[in-house]
């Protein structure tokens, strides 16, 4: 029997607050992927906060946020992904968990994007200081820029303790080929590239790359900046979407990323709670195989 958004929901709930053994155990639990270079795991479904969390200190600006937060950890969700190159979405981010009581549920990534060794460990601290946090999970060197100064900085805080895991980004297709080389020169943690059901250039060889490297992949770009669901603007959800317990376009474009077994976790911005619940409801039942990841991008060509 296939629950409803609204029972799933209440099951969750009921297991979050401590409700009985019988009644905790028959809430579904979110899809988890695997760090393959931390032996841990961590759920399939992120949060970005690129625009979305690049905000004023106003109340009626920042309340939605702080419902995304509080509905993210709930709903299960854990890693939240941020970068000094977002306005104030680093110190947002962290003034909201600290309010919201969240801080410690979270994974925290976020970024380095200056050059110079010197400048890179300022930037880090502040980042720091921004997210309220002692440690983070996740260091990336943002676009690439001045990597190699950074890398070696990285590792060395990796050994004190100072992160957990280090990592490149890069949104342009240029680059790939470099993130690649990367992957198999410099045992890297995680990547973050673009993927989504319109630009699918990291299935050629930089998925490929991941696995047989043990690298984490985190996605950018799952909707396309929005251009996927002015796509489908109108459009009915195919029949075979409930095959895949999909209720929206928005589970079906998430679930086409997270079908590919190379990604860990694709990282949706918004700032909108019920769109954060439809996000993480992807990370819930049946995934695509082969053929049906065929038939969301013809539906997608259509």
């Amino acid at each position: 029997m296939r629950l409803s958004r609204r029972e799933l929901l209440h099951l969750m709930a009921a297991a979050a607050a401590g409700a009985g053994p019988a009644r905790a155990a028959a809430a579904p639990a979110l899809l988890q992927r695997a760090i393959p270079s931390g032996g841990e795991t961590i759920p399939a479904i992120g949060l970005g906060t690129w625009r979305t969390f690049d905000v004023g200190g106003g109340k009626d600006e920042r309340a939605p946020l702080k419902e995304v937060l509080q509905r993210f950890v709930e709903l299960g969700g854990k890693v939240l992904d941020s970068s000094p190159m977002y306005g104030t979405a680093e110190s947002v981010a962290g003034d909201l968990a600290a309010e919201a009581k969240v801080a410690d549920n979270l994974f925290w990534a976020t970024k380095v994007w200056t050059s110079g060794a010197g400048a890179g460990v300022k930037q880090m601290e502040a980042s720091l200081a921004r997210l309220r946090v002692k440690r983070l999970d996740l260091m990336q060197i943002h676009n690439l820029l001045d990597w190699q100064t950074h890398l070696p900085v990285l590792r060395e805080m990796k050994q004190a303790g100072q992160i957990r895991y280090l990592g490149v980004t890069h949104y342009s297709h240029g680059e790939l080929p470099q993130i690649e080389r990367m992957m198999r020169s410099e045992a890297l943690d995680f990547i973050q590239v673009p993927y989504n059901l319109a630009d699918r250039a990291v299935e050629a060889r930089v998925l490929p790359a991941a696995t047989d490297t043990g690298t984490a992949v985190l996605v950018m770009r799952p909707f396309e900046e929005g251009a996927l669901f002015r796509q489908v603007k109108g459009k009915p959800l195919p029949g075979w979407a409930a095959d895949l317990d999909c209720t929206s376009w928005a589970q079906i474009f998430l679930k086409f990323i997270i079908g590919h077994p190379a990604v860990t976790c694709p990282i949706p911005a918004t700032a909108d709670p019920k769109h954060l619940a439809d996000n993480i409801q992807a990370g819930f039942g049946r995934l695509p195989d082969a053929a049906q990841r065929r038939a969301m991008i013809a539906a997608l060509d259509k």
